[in-house]
């Protein structure tokens, strides 16, 4: 769907709005004045700052629009010509007719041109019937239509868009995060600071005088990824992002634990499919040798991290980092999974970043519309603070909001919250027939043995029936908790166990039994109507609040974890297992922020082929665990070591 925005009032620009995506903003510095006045000229608005926040005094009907192609230092299309990225501005007219000069909020985007449908890899293993997947369609109806210029523009902002590289009006090749794309965004922060050439659409070098050289970044999904990109080359001038639901490592979207583990809904998507998706720039065919060479670099064979993950790993760069950073993820999110942000946020502490996290109870999503008014205040302060310098108190105010399963919204000065205790769990033998059990104790038994169901069964068809034996998974569970247990952090398993069979992969789930009234994700429209900014026609200014979708279900999978068994010993080398042989295996699952109510039963289900992200091996492979050997370490909040008894 596309979404016609008016820029000014020379007309309309239509943009694909319809894709993964919100828009951008920046962050911080001092508050610039106006130009000089001339003689017989009506005095223009000023910056007008009051109560801490900069107040809404610039016509958001009257902003003057241009589009600018900057040079890039990247040559992704290997033609001898760097690459050029395209930026869309909108401004108030006093950066025009007074001299005023502004930061910018930019949101850069693979999406703003639209996007093809393109087939993805097989991933039943061995099967000659299999036949590639087609995509499932990214419904963008649910994502919200674009703010910044109704409410930050008249504000004293510029807001603009940029197609990342290889994509809408921009040259060079979609490369799915490597050094190229992160080239691109910082190109465009440069151009704003004047370090980088630019022309307008008649060729003419231009500059952006107009501009302060502060500049913010936001944008949800991809456009939250290129935020962590652009931030993680430490250009200077980026002074604040708000990355919502953004990659900070492309192996943990489209790997995990060594292994091929799809982003979910994307069974078979990897960085060359996504590329060929994005690829709107004129004269696509120009980057079919890039793209072939990024589908035979990325291995769907062992999924070990190499040379083509390390080029796409921001992390490591984190020491880098000058923009303060907000970061935004929703805990029911499986497409970008929430460790892409949890590893990104604990990567700033220790750069000493300053910085914020919001985790919601939506999936791949942002909050705005069912926190409208906390979401506005807290972004507001946060670009005003970092862009403008104005002193609000947003640094001081508690860095963490985290929503409960109920709605309600709790803040904390870290996370996990303090006082969270990583406590040790054992996956003990139960009676014959029975599930095992979990416990602070370790009770050995007879070891356990399920036979993988390869690509047959689903992990919540595996998950159902806890109480009853199943040949293709085991089961450990609590009694009825006597008070609620949060799990916030980072779970881990460590199993000793055996395997024997052509499946590599281990999966364990952590779930919440008991029947229960639980938020999915989703969200539904009410029929309340909230409006944040100025009106233009088209574009009223207002949004539909939205309220999180529940449904009532026996159970929930809190969280996930995986491992290529192959690679027990590092992500980045596979070695061979001896069937029969018993290994102890370690890994993480994906970190969460949970509770677990009282009268309800922890589970941990263990399983080998995770239908909807793994590798889909034949049926066939027999793992066998050594109960009271094996272990969850679990990151329990205050007094949840006490609840499992």
């Amino acid at each position: 769907m596309t979404r016609p925005l008016t820029r000014g009032g020379a007309g309309a620009i239509t943009l694909a709005a319809a894709l993964l995506a919100l828009t951008a903003f920046p962050a911080g510095a001092a508050l610039p004045p106006a130009g000089p006045e001339s003689p017989g000229r009506a005095a223009s608005p000023q910056v007008t700052v009051r109560n801490g926040e900069t107040q809404p005094v610039f016509s958001r009907a009257d902003a003057v629009t241009q589009t600018v192609m900057i040079e890039t230092t990247a040559d992704s299309d290997r033609d001898g010509v760097r690459d050029r990225v395209q930026l869309r501005i909108m401004r108030p007219k006093e950066t025009e007719t007074a001299g005023l000069k502004v930061p910018t909020i930019m949101e850069a985007s693979p999406y703003w041109a639209g996007t093809h449908s393109v087939p993805n890899h097989p991933v039943d293993i061995g099967d000659p019937q299999s036949r590639a997947l087609k995509p499932a369609p990214r419904n963008m109806a649910e994502v919200f239509p674009g703010y910044y210029d109704n409410y930050f523009l008249p504000r004293g902002y510029a807001i603009a868009d940029l197609d990342s590289i290889g994509t809408g009006g921009s040259t060079g090749c979609p490369t799915s995060g490597d050094r190229s794309e992160q080239a691109g965004a910082k190109a465009a922060v440069d151009w704003l600071n004047g370090r980088a050439r630019g022309w307008a659409p008649d060729g003419s070098p231009v500059r952006a005088t107009w501009s302060t050289g502060n500049v913010g970044m936001i944008g949800q999904s991809y456009n939250g990824t290129l935020p962590n990109m652009a931030a993680a080359t430490g250009v200077e001038g980026l002074k604040a992002i708000v990355p919502i639901a953004g990659i900070s490592s492309w192996y943990d979207y489209y790997r995990a634990g060594g292994g091929v583990v799809a982003p979910g809904g994307f069974q078979g998507e990897d960085l060359d499919v996504l590329a060929k998706i994005v690829l709107t720039r004129q004269n696509p065919e120009v980057c079919a040798k890039i793209i072939d060479e990024i589908e035979k670099a990325q291995d769907r064979e062992t999924g070990d991290y190499g040379k083509v993950w390390a080029q796409r790993d921001y992390v490591g760069q984190a020491r880098k980092v000058r923009a303060a950073v907000m970061v935004v993820h929703g805990v029911n999110d499986w497409n970008v999974k929430v460790k892409n942000s949890v590893q990104w946020w604990n990567a700033l502490k220790k750069a000493g970043v300053p910085r914020k996290l919001w985790l919601h109870q939506g999936n791949h999503s942002t909050p705005f519309r069912w926190r409208v008014e906390e979401w506005l205040r807290q972004t507001h302060h946060w670009f005003d603070r970092y862009l403008y310098g104005i002193r609000n108190g947003i640094e001081r105010e508690p860095k963490v909001d985290v929503e409960r399963a109920d709605g309600s919204w709790e803040t904390a000065s870290d996370w996990p919250v303090p006082g969270t205790r990583t406590v040790p769990v054992s996956l003990n033998a139960g009676p014959s027939g029975q599930p095992g059990t979990l416990g602070l104790k370790a009770r050995h038994g007879a070891p356990q043995s399920f036979v993988d169901a390869g690509k047959t069964r689903t992990a919540e068809q595996l998950l159902a029936n806890e109480n009853q034996a199943d040949p293709n998974r085991l089961a450990y569970l609590t009694g009825p908790l006597e008070e609620p247990v949060r799990v916030d952090g980072i779970p881990s398993a460590s199993i000793q166990a055996s395997l024997d069979g052509r499946s590599p992969f281990l999966t364990a789930l952590l779930v919440d039994y008991g029947t229960d009234t639980r938020p999915t994700g989703a969200r539904d429209n009410t029929d309340q109507q909230v409006c944040f900014g100025q009106s233009v026609e088209g574009d009223p200014g207002c949004t539909i609040r939205q309220t999180l979708r529940t449904e009532t279900a026996p159970f929930k999978i809190i969280t996930r974890g995986w491992l290529d068994a192959r690679n027990r010993h590092d992500f980045s080398r596979t070695e061979p297992i001896k069937p029969g042989k018993t290994y102890t295996f370690t890994w993480d699952f994906v970190p969460t922020d949970y509770v677990v109510k009282a009268g309800h039963r922890l589970g941990v289900i263990l399983l080998s082929t995770d239908y909807d992200y793994t590798l889909r091996y034949p049926a066939g492979t027999k793992v066998t665990v050594r109960p009271g050997a094996s272990k969850v370490l679990l990151p329990l909040a205050r007094g949840g070591r006490e609840s499992l008894g």
